[in-house]
């Protein structure tokens, strides 16, 4: 056989999605390009995939990855000889309840804000476009017209032979015996012939894990974290029916079921609530399009209903009954991009049954990624960084996966928390805070307070796009907060602890804030990128004259902490994750103060302990360290207090907190405090493709001192001008509620969408935050408009500031 003996790139699997990249690759001008299949091209899942490409997905990035998809399928047989058979026949998502319908037009108006066509359905539209189905208890829906359907496994094959076209190597029947590595890289990979005759080895630059449900075993082998599982799918297709002619796509979400005509057949599929975990002890080596075994009792519910729902089901033959494996992550989002734990392993696997629609533009940007070495957009969603180690465990991920396949088709609840596989990581607060009446949400694994019960009150979540059943509780939390004092548990925040020599230095190179300050000084500021784009938003405490502890939000510690670690090239200095460590209870509101003089014989007065400033401090019978800052601006302190000391804090705190009317608090208030200060929220009102200029932070940014990374973006933007502007908004009706995603109208025109959103109590309205263009407008001409806010196809009027709405001068935190 006659493999190369070196590659630029190796990339491992040949499904629609190894494909893809080969394909983009290739298209760049990469040679030596080569993608290794163990079998035969689509023989893992995706010879069996139900073909559905969906335009719309939860955020705009993702939006637009899945329009390009359907673009390049469209154009792939003109490229390559290859019919991709892709029709766009449009999709409609039917709703059997309240809730469900408001998802739907919710959905509808964020695709209006990304430029997706779409219509709300009435149960009599539906009828008309979909003539089969039988409408009794369908609420409404929505009508996707530019969604389609295709053939995968030729999509994949087209990809493939358009790879070939420009020079990339495919070769089937070779798998990847051994992974070959020095410290954080890899240096190439031992193959094998499928029938054992040949075997060799291929130098390479780097690899990319394009291995499907195989993505985690490869990932090991390489050196990486890649949770995913494989579960059982099923779908049935039928006997030819006598005139079925070319219909939508059909998803009946609230019966689990999604409909697929087909030359003159119907394909049912499912993802029902409890699924099927399979391949617990591995996959066998033989796999090749594979079958599982019929479990008809398991699939016969779903069947049961779509009988009733589409009739001519029940008189039409089976032809097929199929079950298939398809891996699934423990968020719902596929997993791309570089690797934490190495430099040169590329990932893109973990599709959860969307790698049709979803692998031409995962290709393409990854593609872009591995060319520029700098993500072509915010990837966060998918981003392999966001996965925590813990999540590559396998009894995690086979509980987990029980629940992620039925989560596709689940309400989308705002706040749903994840029901399996939880309890994992607990702060050292847990237990004091569930005696307390703490109704626990989960956040890179960690369990944390969301909200407080009240004696009596059931201490659970009744899920609702409307008020949910703790609204009145996180209300009376973040009322506490403006006008008494609160406690929340930050413990879950990342601590990173740098240290060495050369910290300082480092620190003023990576981040954009000026880190040459007194020991005991916090600074707040950012990591920038080259265009400079938000890579992290911290807080970072000068410990002493060698060390710091960057405090990161739970979410993005190992990211954070990789993007370090990638930039500290000479510098003498130390990266260590400390988190677990210490214990963090945030002290906060106007009568913080006089809690903590009740507890420490320290001076928390502004002359000793301004805003921005840490200290040692005595506190009950043990010790801390108090941190000035608040992110909810008001009078407050973060206490941290080593794990070992945290309860005896706790307790403490607690009982001193009573002569002053403290409250427990959880995440939720936090959130609805933070929103109304018109504080950033990383992931969402920031990320790496938002300048940090235009997200209204350049105060963090300190360009006065010598080179940092995304210093010459920042100058650059200053002189040139804003294109866009971060805006909070707050509804002048207080009933309605606000997410994220909800479209923002200008005089009457979309220009944008809310990147975060939440309930203003002290305010008395719903708030957002959202960029809104405004290239060559002062700020007054931007505020001079009208504004509205789309929530669910219903325009609501709202004020727009530039500035905090809640104390803009920002004296309650300083009082």
């Amino acid at each position: 056989m006659d493999l190369p003996s070196s590659a630029r790139v190796v990339i491992i699997g040949g499904g629609v999605v190894g494909c893809s990249v080969a394909y983009h690759l290739a298209k760049l001008g990469w040679s030596d390009v080569v993608l290794l299949e163990r079998k035969q091209l689509t023989s893992g899942t995706t010879w069996h995939a139900a073909g559905l490409i969906g335009q719309l997905r939860a955020s705009s990035n993702m939006t637009k990855l899945a329009r390009y998809s359907a673009e390049l399928y469209t154009g792939l047989e003109a490229e390559t000889g290859v019919a991709t058979g892709f029709r766009q026949v449009g999709s409609i998502s039917a709703a059997l309840t309240g809730e469900r319908l408001e998802e739907l037009h919710r959905q509808a108006a964020m695709a209006r804000a990304f430029g997706v066509p779409v219509d709300e359905l009435s149960p009599e539209d539906i009828k008309t476009r979909y003539p089969h189905l039988n409408i009794d208890g369908v609420t409404g829906g929505v009508w996707l017209p530019t969604d389609g359907q295709a053939d995968p496994a030729n999509i994949a094959l087209a990809l493939a032979k358009g790879a070939r076209q420009h020079g990339a190597r495919i070769q089937e029947r070779v798998r990847v015996s051994g992974i070959a590595r020095t410290g954080r890289r890899v240096t190439g990979v031992d193959w094998a012939s499928d029938d054992g005759t040949a075997q060799g080895h291929i130098k390479a630059d780097m690899i990319v894990n394009c291995a499907g449900m195989w993505g985690h075993e490869v990932g090991r082998m390489a050196g990486i974290n890649v949770p995913l599982h494989a579960c059982e799918h099923f779908y049935i297709v039928t006997e030819a029916i006598k005139g079925l002619t070319q219909l939508p796509v059909l998803r009946v979400p609230d019966e689990c079921a999604y409909y697929k005509e087909d030359a003159g057949k119907m394909l049912l599929g499912a993802f029902e609530p409890n699924s099927k975990p399979w391949g617990m002890d591995g996959i066998p080596e033989t796999f090749e399009f594979d079958q599982l075994p019929e479990d008809f009792d398991h699939f016969e519910p779903i069947l049961e209903a779509a009988c009733n729902r589409l009739p001519m089901l029940a008189d039409a033959g089976i032809h097929t009954f199929f079950n298939g494996p398809e891996s699934f992550t423990p968020d719902d989002a596929y997993h791309l991009g570089l690797a934490p734990e190495m430099d040169n392993v590329w990932v893109a696997c973990g599709f959860n049954s969307i790698g049709i629609q979803s692998a031409g533009g995962a290709g393409h940007a990854l593609s872009q990624w591995m060319d520029s070495g700098e993500k072509p957009f915010d990837l966060g969603d998918v981003d392999i960084a966001r996965m925590q180690p813990f999540q590559g465990n396998k009894t995690y991920l086979f509980e987990r996966s029980k629940e992620t396949l039925g989560l596709l088709y689940a309400d989308h609840y705002p706040y749903r928390q994840k029901a399996t596989a939880r309890g994992i990581r607990r702060t050292p607060f847990h237990h004091h805070l569930i005696q307390h009446g703490a109704v626990m949400g989960e956040a890179a694994g960690w369990e944390r307070a969301n909200w407080f019960a009240n004696e009596g009150q059931e201490r659970a979540y009744h899920y609702s796009w409307k008020r949910q059943n703790w609204f009145d509780n996180a209300a009376a939390e973040h009322r506490a907060i403006r006008t008494g004092v609160g406690m929340y548990d930050m413990s879950s925040f990342g601590k990173l602890r740098v240290e060495g020599p050369d910290a300082e230095a480092f620190l003023n190179h990576i981040g954009g804030g000026d880190f040459s300050v007194p020991v005991g000084r916090i600074v707040y500021t950012q990591f920038l990128n080259s265009r400079g784009g938000i890579e992290a938003d911290v807080t970072v405490t000068r410990l002493s004259e060698t060390a710091y502890l960057v405090v990161t939000p739970a979410a993005t510690r190992l990211a954070d902490q990789t993007w370090l670690e990638r930039h500290k090239g000479d510098f003498n200095a130390i990266i260590t994750d400390v988190t677990a460590g210490e214990g963090v209870l945030a002290v906060m509101g106007p009568k913080a103060r006089e809690v903590l003089q009740a507890v420490s014989p320290a001076d928390f007065g502004n002359e000793v302990n301004p805003f921005g400033t840490a200290q040692e401090i005595e506190l009950g019978m043990g010790l801390a360290r108090v941190h000035r800052v608040s992110y909810v601006g008001e009078l407050g302190w973060e206490v941290y207090v080593s794990a070992d000391m945290a309860g005896h804090a706790f307790e403490v705190l607690h009982e001193a907190g009573q002569a002053h009317g403290m409250t427990l608090c959880g995440m939720h208030a936090m959130d609805s405090c933070r929103i109304e200060k018109g504080f950033r929220h990383f992931g969402h009102d920031i990320t790496c493709e938002d300048h940090v200029l235009e997200a209204g932070l350049g105060f963090a940014v300190k360009t006065a001192k010598p080179d940092f990374i995304g210093r010459d973006a920042v100058l650059r933007k200053r002189e040139e001008g804003l294109a866009n502007r971060m805006v909070q908004f707050r509804l002048t009706d207080p009933q309605p509620l606000l997410y994220h995603n909800e479209p923002v109208l200008r005089d009457g025109e979309i220009v944008g969408y809310l990147s975060s959103g939440s309930y203003g109590h002290h305010l008395g309205g719903a708030m957002g935050m959202g960029y809104v263009p405004c290239k060559g407008e002062s700020a007054e001409e931007l505020l001079a408009s009208t504004y509205e806010i789309d929530v669910a196809g219903t325009r609501v009027q709202a004020d727009a500031s530039l500035r905090p709405m809640y104390d803009p001068t920002g004296a309650r935190a300083k009082a």
